[in-house]
């Protein structure tokens, strides 16, 4: 089975930027649908971004659509999150899964995450 691990996260300003990266092992990902969920302190998980098993096609959160560029390298196993322009309100934990469908998870498994804190 496939795991993920998260990394990339931390503290920035608001206005400020990070990239954060899911690197996969024990299988490739080449042929899954993925994406990135965020979960805040007291909230519930929500869906930020997902690309196609091809990187043909992305979808986005309203929230983050314009700020945030999800991408995928086959050769590297891994999936990316550029985050530009970050408000507080994006503070959360970051997970990477397996997609179902644009913004579904294809089952309800979640590894550490990594932290990302925009301060104001």
């Amino acid at each position: 089975q496939v795991q993920l691990a998260e990394s990339g996260g931390g503290l920035v300003q608001a206005g400020g930027s990070l990239r954060l990266s899911c690197a996969a092992s024990g299988r490739t990902i080449n042929m899954l649908f993925m994406g990135w969920f965020r979960q805040a302190p007291g909230k519930e998980r929500e869906f930020v971004a997902s690309i196609t098993w091809n990187g043909r096609s992305t979808y986005y959160a309203d929230s983050v659509k314009g700020r945030f560029t999800i991408s995928r390298s086959s050769a590297e196993n891994t999936v990316y999150l550029q985050m530009n322009s970050l408000k507080p309100e994006d503070t959360a934990i970051y997970f990477c899964t397996p997609m179902a469908g644009s913004s579904t998870p294809s089952k309800n498994y979640w590894g550490q995450g990594t932290q990302v804190t925009v301060s104001s």
